[in-house]
């Protein structure tokens, strides 16, 4: 089969954001002293699912509580935590190869579209996007199951000739749950053994090695 929509996961997959991810989260817990600053590393599951899920899990919060943490987070997320990354090496070249050759590049991500979308246009790839969708900021489309099937059915794509790109175990989850394949990069924040359950169609550990199953499997090969 040759693929032609390519969705890109956001965080951990085009760029790496954990510095702001992190400084984000540490300011949010400003507001509760009870609770003692964890270490970073620690705060890696934070990266892939819903905001309110993390803080839930992590710390134990209700709802409501989960939901304010939220909102704490982006006060300091909105303005500065936005930038406090980088695009992994080679990434923008292989969004802007892929855009020259006819794919369908497509942006699919559970952070805040708004945020997504200021992210690649600070960084200078925006212009290589076929479509974007992320969450928005009330949290309806939280789930990547929900940003992947808002993309199919809004843009009509082809099941067969899309792939999702992701880092996470809720990338590999919410592609099988419409129908289309996988590829797992290790270079992000997933956990390898929550992914490898979740059984990736294709697993790389680069993004040439990413660009290389693309380009061989896509279908500008197929056409010669």
């Amino acid at each position: 089969m040759s693929y032609k929509n390519i969705l890109f996961d956001l965080d951990g997959t085009i760029s790496n954001n954990f510095e702001g991810i992190t400084n984000s989260i540490y300011h949010s817990l400003t507001y509760y002293p009870h609770i003692e600053k964890p270490e970073r590393d620690s705060l890696l599951p934070f990266i892939g699912p819903p905001l309110t899920v993390s803080y839930a899990k992590r710390f134990g919060m209700d709802e409501r509580t989960s939901r304010e943490a939220v909102d704490h987070y982006r006060e300091y997320y909105r303005d500065k935590g936005i930038f406090e990354l980088c695009l992994y090496d080679g990434i923008a070249d292989l969004l802007r190869e892929l855009s020259e050759k006819g794919y369908r590049v497509i942006l699919a991500t559970s952070k805040p579209e708004v945020f997504a979308r200021r992210i690649i246009e600070k960084f200078g790839v925006s212009q290589y996007f076929f479509a974007v969708c992320g969450d928005t900021l009330d949290g309806r489309l939280g789930k990547k199951e929900d940003v992947i099937k808002t993309l199919i059915e809004r843009h009509g794509l082809d099941k067969a000739e899309t792939l999702m790109v992701g880092d996470t175990h809720y990338d590999i989850i919410g592609a099988a749950l419409n129908g289309i394949k996988c590829v797992e990069v290790t270079y992000g924040f997933g956990d390898p053994e929550l992914n490898a359950q979740a059984k990736p169609f294709k697993t790389v550990d680069s993004v040439a090695e990413l660009r290389e199953f693309i380009l061989n499997n896509g279908f500008a090969t197929a056409n010669g």
